[in-house]
């Protein structure tokens, strides 16, 4: 009789994850290229947060006809810039054909820039993806009434800084989403997919050196969040 020996585990590659965004996350901001390339800026924290998870690939529009998007089960969009109706159309399509996104949409960016207003490589300072959010059944709303400063908030028991964040509403009664920490967040099921969306990207900050630690677990405790499966029979 010949004895059968197990072969030993392999360890599973982590996915790919994208990234579509207009913070410097992956660049710093510089003038020009060489600047950027070799101007002695640290890299941003966020990016050691997300590699964790798996590669990053670096998207920089939405097309049904890219073959990169079926390969990724996350996409992670801090602040994004605003969507064409065709890239609107991919991504959810994307998202409702099974993939997980970590969407931050920010009303009132607050993070420095070193590009003036009106340039093109300075970050979205308002977040234009109403079109999406309103397909999936939520609108942003703003109080301008709110103190300005950062200060802790919590959402699914993961703790992370805000400053002047948005407020999602859902308009559906039976809709896709459903709300997190009175609108900061909301969790939605569209398709087979799942989209976790924060409606502020002050957590991406860098300027206050002591909040890092903080910000990169809950970045991470976020990115987890998004990746998980949906819990087959779980209503809302």
């Amino acid at each position: 009789m010949i004895a059968l020996v197990a072969s030993p585990a392999v360890a599973q590659k982590p996915a790919a994850i994208g990234l579509f965004t207009s913070l410097p996350i992956l660049w710093p901001e510089a003038d020009d290229l060489s600047s950027m390339l070799h101007g002695g800026a640290p890299p941003h924290w966020a990016r050691a947060v997300i590699t964790r998870h798996g590669a990053i690939i670096t998207l920089d529009r939405f097309d049904t006809n890219d073959k990169r998007l079926t390969a990724l089960r996350l996409i992670i969009m801090p602040q994004p810039r605003a969507l064409a109706p065709a890239e609107n159309v991919a991504l959810d399509g994307w998202v409702r054909g099974g993939g997980h996104l970590l969407l931050f949409v920010d009303p009132m960016l607050t993070q420095d820039s070193v590009f003036a207003l009106g340039d093109k490589r300075r970050p979205m300072d308002i977040a234009m993806l109403a079109p999406l959010l309103r397909h999936w059944g939520l609108i942003m709303v703003f109080d301008r009434e709110q103190p300005t400063g950062e200060r802790l908030s919590t959402m699914s028991d993961i703790s992370f800084p805000v400053n002047l964040a948005g407020r999602l509403v859902v308009t559906r009664k039976r809709g896709l989403c459903r709300p997190i920490n009175h609108g900061l967040g909301a969790e939605c099921r569209i398709g087979k997919g799942r989209a976790l969306v924060v409606a502020d990207a002050a957590l991406f900050e860098t300027r206050n050196s002591e909040m890092i630690t903080l910000r990169a677990a809950a970045l991470n405790g976020l990115i987890s969040l998004a990746a998980r499966h949906n819990q087959p029979g779980k209503t809302r």
